[in-house]
């Protein structure tokens, strides 16, 4: 199965099933001397572990983190980043009765389509447990632009209808709720509603708001590999993501050019801009200002009612799904997101690195002059 790897330079294969011994990643690429530990990374897994509240899976796994290879005295070493975390609460008789069922709203059908083959315990590659290897590689790639003085925060913004008020917007309140809602009041209300939809046998969608803030200009490609196109490749390679905006997004459709424009300024000597519809990217390049990210998490589809579908003898059947799920997805997901962006933003500023002599040369120090010394040289010998 090709797809599991991600990244250009700072590289990252996921690895692991949902109900097998254990899952992980490998980081290729990471810079030598970053100061890196287990517990660092373990702060980032122990956000997205399951069975922290009763808005989430019930499935208790500690997701404890181990560090294989590329670490030494505390330090990247620069070889492959080995990382390794253990499943210990599977329980795969929970799938037995839909062995040959295709569950509404997953990736079975289309998975068997593909491969003739799916791991129905979990879902296999296509559950939500192997993010668990993206937030263990994100939490390195976080540590090295945090290093570079840039930051990246998401959080819940919405859930079904009800939406946080940024009069109420509090940074502390996102660890205070079991949500990640920065609205202690529309954390309430959304608690509420979910606590409701469970007593329903029912899930509900999420927004995810994403910031990056401090990344310099001139970050991303004008064509392919445009920043806005790799950032929204890497969110919608999240299981359950169906939709990502863009600064405006799709608000643009009522916009105006004159409206949506962003005018620039200059202030005590530092390029700025007058408003920021474009989300911090032009052209696919970056232009210095706060990246803002949208993302939509569609309902759980692992619920408790009984549904129509059919077997892999396409007869039509019902189907009553068992086992551990969330009804919610976008909470846990707020860190895999957020790893997901450190990973491309800082694979881009890699290869910045060499977009321009200059950039090249700044990178080993190098004076221009010496290039041309190096010339003068040559030609000294050649005459």
């Amino acid at each position: 199965m090709s797809g599991s790897v991600f990244g250009n330079i700072f590289k990252v294969t996921t690895w692991g099933e949902s109900h097998g011994k254990a899952i992980g990643a490998v980081v290729d690429g990471c810079p030598a001397g970053l100061e890196i530990d287990e517990d660092y990374i373990q702060s980032f897994l122990d956000r997205r572990k399951p069975g922290q509240s009763k808005f989430t899976t019930p499935r208790k796994e500690a997701d404890k983190v181990k560090i294989l290879s590329g670490v030494f005295e505390g330090k990247t070493t620069g070889t492959p980043i080995s990382l390794l975390i253990e499943n210990t609460s599977q329980i795969s008789k929970d799938y037995s009765d839909i062995a040959d069922k295709y569950r509404p709203g997953h990736a079975d059908y289309g998975f068997d389509m593909k491969y003739g083959f799916r791991d129905y315990r979990g879902g296999g590659r296509s559950s939500g447990r192997e993010t668990a290897g993206r937030v263990a590689a994100g939490a390195i790639a976080i540590k090295i632009l945090r290093t570079m003085g840039i930051d990246i925060m998401a959080y819940v913004s919405q859930i079904g209808d009800i939406k946080i008020d940024l009069n109420n917007w509090s940074y502390e309140e996102m660890f205070n709720n079991s949500l990640c809602m920065p609205d202690k009041e529309a954390a309430q209300k959304a608690g509420e509603y979910i606590e409701k939809l469970m007593k329903e046998k029912d899930s509900t969608g999420a927004l995810v708001q994403c910031m990056i803030s401090n990344v310099p200009a001139g970050i991303g490609d004008p064509v392919f590999d445009k920043l806005d196109a790799r950032l929204s490749a890497a969110v919608m390679s999240i299981g359950a993501v169906k939709g990502v905006e863009i600064g405006d997004g799709f608000g643009v459709v009522r916009a105006r050019g004159s409206e949506n424009n962003d005018s620039f300024r200059v202030e005590e000597g530092i390029v700025e801009k007058c408003t920021n519809h474009s989300g911090g990217i032009l052209g696919g390049i970056s232009d210095g200002s706060t990246i803002t990210l949208n993302i939509a998490f569609k309902p759980t589809p692992s619920i408790f009612r009984k549904q129509e579908t059919i077997d892999k003898n396409l007869n039509e059947t019902e189907i009553e799904i068992k086992g551990r799920h969330d009804p919610i997805v976008a909470p846990r997901a707020v860190v895999v997101v957020e790893s997901m962006v450190a990973m491309t933003v800082l694979d881009l500023i890699m290869s910045n690195t060499c977009s321009t002599m200059d950039k090249l040369l700044r990178a080993y120090d190098i004076d221009e002059s010496a290039g041309q010394l190096l010339a003068a040289h040559r030609k000294f010998i050649e005459d």
